[in-house]
């Protein structure tokens, strides 16, 4: 075996350079760093490599493979062998999924070499929301599991309406929507492709968040919760319209904290970060929207970053090298907002703020380093951010990668964080041709 130490990186390519300071972390440690990503981002990827500046710079080698998300298992054969080739050059110290594509085989891969790593079970559970649902019965809503072929005269039996139509293995939101009664259903069902596990799930009415847990040797070293904001009041999808670090305190608080904790008991999971979406019922009651092992998207991990002082990704980091790991709790409240959007093709977006202006980051692109302040500093907009190039087509809001412009701003309190998103928000003008 090489006596060249490296850490194997898993995910899209483009969340990782979003989120690009695994990377510099792993550097900093004299690391070689491994990718394995989806063969759709093999251009990209190399060619980021040979740019000579950027996020694509740290990587020593990448390997792509091919699979389609929505179908269980699919990237794996070729994740082990890209592994097993590896471990022919170089000592593998450590492993991480940096997105939701490869969690599972994250998860094989860390078990065989002895690393630390989420668990297969957890690996396994977290990738699919039908075994969520099927392993965590106390947390989930009433739902039916509709596999590919129970699609003709499905019975959805203990359902209520409206109710809320998901693929199962899909991520960023993609494919999720309301449904106000089992007529609509039929139509519904041939939207998605043929391969697909579903979900019709109990549609639960009340304020969504997130917890975030950094875990080692099965116990809790940090956690927070996040609040959300999402399009449903006004659509029938479900996107993500803001983040708030950390969730406003209180009793809603603990029993976030609560009911994560039992759901990272109740599926193993070893080592690792742990992002788990619930919303609060009418009685107060967390039920469980998705688990993930891996880490959070859209900013939230530049959220924690401003919240806590210290970057997310270095005690992320020190767990999946087997280091001491420990974070500071939040000491200021941070907030990433995306704007609604007028239709139409994109072609400016003017910001009236002192000394700033927006950064265009289409997708795929390093989001910027965002440092942070003091905790008793004054209110700061950290960051005004264009995800779209200009020419680009904005219309509904229906997944994620819809969204156009977001900003990030953190505050000592949450009054000033609510005032500060206010004069943001005003100072921002999305400029299309309709």
């Amino acid at each position: 075996m090489s006596e060249a130490h490296a850490f194997l990186l898993l995910g899209g390519y483009r969340v990782i350079a979003r989120n690009w300071g695994f990377l510099a972390d792993l550097a900093g440690r004299g690391l070689w760093i491994l990718l394995i990503t989806s063969e759709q981002w093999r251009a990209e990827t190399t060619a980021a490599m040979a740019r000579g500046e950027g996020p694509g710079t740290y990587l020593t080698d990448a390997a792509f493979v091919t699979g389609e998300v929505g179908i269980e298992g699919s990237f794996t054969s070729g994740v082990v062998a890209h592994v097993q080739r590896w471990q022919q050059e170089y000592d593998i110290v450590g492993v991480y999924a940096a997105g939701e594509m490869l969690v599972e085989q994250t998860g094989i891969v860390a078990d065989a070499l002895g690393l630390p790593g989420p668990g297969v079970r957890a690996a396994r559970v977290c990738r699919n929301k039908y075994l969520q649902r099927f392993y965590l019965p106390q947390w989930s809503p009433r739902l039916v599991v509709v596999p590919p072929q129970g699609r003709a005269g499905l019975d959805v039996g203990p359902v209520r309406f409206p109710a809320v139509l998901k693929p199962s293995g899909r991520r960023s939101s993609s494919g999720v929507r309301a449904v106000l009664d089992p007529e609509a259903l039929p139509a519904l069902l041939t939207e998605y492709p043929a391969a697909e596990t579903l979900l019709v799930e109990e549609y639960v009415t009340g304020a969504e968040y997130s917890v975030e847990a950094v875990v080692q040797h099965g116990r809790i070293v940090f956690e927070s919760a996040t609040q959300k904001r999402t399009t449903e009041d006004g659509s029938d999808w479900f996107v993500e319209m803001a983040h708030t670090v950390p969730a406003p305190p209180g009793a809603d608080h603990d029993r976030l904290l609560a009911a994560n904790r039992d759901i990272v008991g109740r599926l193993g999971l070893v080592a690792g970060i742990v992002h788990t979406e619930l919303r609060l019922d009418r009685d107060g009651r967390p039920v469980l929207m998705e688990v993930a092992a891996r880490t959070p998207g859209d900013g939230i991990m530049p959220l924690y970053h401003l919240a806590t002082g210290r970057a997310l990704e270095q005690t992320i980091m020190e767990v999946a090298l087997d280091e001491p790991a420990a974070h500071p709790p939040p000491r200021r409240f941070a907030r990433q907002v995306y704007l609604p959007q007028p239709r139409g093709t994109l072609q400016d977006v003017k910001l009236r703020w002192p000394g700033m202006e927006p950064q265009w980051v289409p997708e795929g692109q390093p989001w910027p380093v965002i440092a942070p302040g003091e905790a008793d500093d004054p209110p700061a907009l950290r960051h005004v951010i264009v995800l779209k190039e200009r020419g680009a087509l904005l219309g509904e809001l229906r997944e994620s990668g819809d969204r156009g412009v977001t900003f990030l701003i953190d505050a000592p309190t949450l009054d000033d964080l609510d005032d500060l998103e206010r004069q943001v928000s005003a100072a921002i003008d999305i400029i299309v041709d309709p």
